[in-house]
């Protein structure tokens, strides 16, 4: 599951809508593989508090079952009761075919650009230019949505 730590909480009655107009945009940092290959453990994406989600969005939201755990998945469809969410790495788990629909209200900011470390043993100048060329992307759906979604 890919986890998405130091996100800032809501404070008392506040919800994530409150939270956006606060702090609209957020760096945040990708930990676990269930993103793979569009995300990587150790990307830093740049979030939108509040945006709107269209299905094959990339999402921040809180855990349904552990609402202290922030979670990074893909917006699939929208369904009675909330968000279908998955993993683009089919294999991880930790998504809506283990929890089921999402609540929109848990449902907290859209991704909007991923940045990709330079490796600390990349030494050679090809690697480094080919880090150059791909470290900053958009993460969009119609780029990003993979095979497995789209059969479904």
């Amino acid at each position: 599951m890919s986890e998405v730590p130091e996100v800032p909480e809501p404070a008392g009655e506040r919800s994530a809508r409150g939270l956006s107009a606060r702090v609209p945009f957020q760096v945040v940092e990708v930990t676990g593989p269930s993103m793979v290959p569009t995300l990587h453990h150790g990307d830093w994406l740049l979030v939108q508090y509040g945006a709107p989600v269209r299905p094959g969005d990339v999402v921040i939201l809180r855990h349904p079952f552990q609402q202290d755990l922030l979670v990074v998945k893909r917006a699939v469809e929208r369904r009675a009761g909330g968000w279908w969410v998955l993993g683009d790495n089919s294999y991880a788990g930790g998504d809506s075919t283990d929890y089921g629909t999402v609540p929109e209200e848990l449902v907290l900011a859209r991704v909007r650009a991923r940045y990709r470390p330079l490796p600390r043993d990349q030494r050679s100048v090809r690697g480094v230019l080919s880090w150059a060329v791909s470290a900053l992307r958009p993460v969009s759906a119609a780029r990003s949505v993979s095979r497995r979604l789209r059969a479904r």
